[in-house]
């Protein structure tokens, strides 16, 4: 397992921007393969926004094509989501996520971080 920190969320008028970072700080970096960001909406399940893949295959959530890009940078450790022209329904607490090439080690999540917009 790897504990991950994410950053960046915050209070945007819709049509703005938001960037988040997700820090891998411990565990085994090198044990991830995908990456990536959920979210979950007040009284809604928690849905994919974006993945990638070790091997830099991405991934998007139909809701956000050409909206938001996912990038990774594996020498800093880091998983960035650029999040452009958002609107009200982008609103809910984002997640990130590391998958495992494989068990034992298990997937991992960070503790999330709040994204609202405002109409």
């Amino acid at each position: 397992q790897v504990q991950l920190v994410e950053s960046g969320g915050g209070l945007v008028q819709a049509g703005g921007s938001l960037t988040l970072s997700c820090a891998v700080v411990s565990g085994n970096f090198f044990g991830i393969n995908t990456m990536g960001w959920y979210r979950q909406a007040p009284g809604k399940q928690r849905e994919l926004v974006a993945s990638v893949t070790r091997g830099n295959t991405k991934n998007y959530a139909d809701a956000v094509k050409g909206r938001f890009t996912i990038s990774r940078d594996n020498s800093k450790k880091t998983l960035v989501l650029q999040m452009n022209r958002l609107a009200s329904e982008d609103t809910g607490v984002y997640y990130c996520k590391a998958e495992p090439w494989g068990p034992p080690m298990p997937d991992s999540w960070g503790q999330g971080t709040q994204v609202s917009v405002s109409p």
